[in-house]
C-alpha cells in the first residue's frame, strides 16, 4: 500500500449534545482513490466536514501531507490543495456557470487545459456556460459543484456523493474523469452509494457504522465477497448496480 496523503487518529467529533464520531482511524493512500461506504447516518459526511474543519474535531488528529490539520481553519486546508465537493453541492446560484469556474481558480483565470478537460466529462457544462447556476438542474448543479473543486491542481478531493441525481451516461464520464485525476497523482476520498462507481475507481474501501471506521482494506476484496457485502453494508454490490 502507498504512504498514506491523510491520516485520521481516533478522531471523535461532537455536535451540541450529539457526539456523531467515536475514535474514526482512517487511511488514505496517496495517488488513490478511498471509497467510504455505510448506511445512513454512519457518520460519512461528518467525517468528511471534519476533516474540512466545518465541525471541530473534539479530539484525536487529522494529519494531511505529514501536516497536522486538526486545528486550522477551513481556508488554510483549503490552500493546502483539498478541493471539497459537498452533497449540498455549493455553488452560487445567482452566477452563471463561468463566473462560479472563474471564482473557485485561484488567479481568476481559467486553465484551457484544465476546462478541456471538465467540458470532456460534463458537456453540459460548456452548454450552459453563460447560464445561471440556478438555472442547472440538479444533476447539472452536481456536475458545476465537481468542476469548481477541480478548476485547480488539487492533491486531494473529498468528494460526498458525486453521482446523486446524474444520468448513467454522465456517470461514466464521470468514471473517466477519476480515472484521469487519479493519473496524475490526486488523491481521492469519496462517499458514494453507487457501488459500481466505488467498484470502478476505487482502490482502497473504509466502511463506516455508528460512527466508527469497522473494516477498511482493497475495494476489489470487498467488491468480491458477497457475504461481507451484505454483513457490513446489509445488501449486496451485486444486487445494486
Amino acid at each position: 500500500m502507498k504512504a498514506p496523503l491523510l491520516t485520521l487518529d481516533k478522531v471523535e467529533t461532537r455536535i451540541g449534545p450529539y457526539h456523531i464520531l467515536h475514535g474514526v482511524d482512517l487511511v488514505v493512500p496517496e495517488g488513490q482513490a478511498t471509497m467510504l461506504l455505510g448506511r445512513n447516518g454512519a457518520g460519512k459526511t461528518t467525517t468528511a466536514r471534519t476533516i474540512m474543519a466545518l465541525w471541530r474535531a473534539s479530539s484525536g488528529t487529522i494529519v494531511f501531507g505529514g501536516r497536522e490539520i486538526t486545528k486550522d481553519e477551513s481556508p488554510t486546508i483549503a490552500r493546502l490543495g483539498v478541493g471539497y465537493v459537498p452533497e449540498s453541492m455549493g455553488i452560487f446560484s445567482d452566477l452563471t456557470v463561468a463566473e462560479n469556474l472563474r471564482l473557485a481558480a485561484i488567479s481568476r483565470r481559467i486553465d484551457p487545459k484544465r476546462l478541456e478537460l471538465i467540458f470532456e466529462a460534463f458537456p453540459a457544462m460548456k452548454r450552459f456556460w453563460l447560464g445561471r447556476a440556478g438555472t442547472l438542474s440538479g444533476g447539472q448543479k452536481q456536475m458545476l459543484s465537481i468542476a469548481r473543486a477541480i478548476i485547480e491542481p488539487q492533491r486531494l478531493l473529498i468528494i460526498d456523493e458525486p453521482t446523486k441525481g446524474l444520468a448513467p451516461a454522465i456517470i461514466a464520464n464521470m468514471v473517466g474523469l477519476f480515472r484521469d485525476l487519479k493519473a496524475t497523482g490526486v488523491t481521492i476520498l469519496m462517499i458514494e452509494q453507487n457501488f459500481a462507481l466505488a467498484r470502478a475507481i476505487g482502490d482502497t474501501v473504509a466502511v463506516m457504522e455508528d460512527g466508527r471506521i469497522v473494516h477498511s482494506g482493497r475495494m476489489a476484496d470487498l467488491a468480491a465477497d458477497d457475504a461481507l457485502q451484505r454483513r457490513l453494508l446489509g445488501l449486496s454490490m451485486s444486487a445494486h448496480q
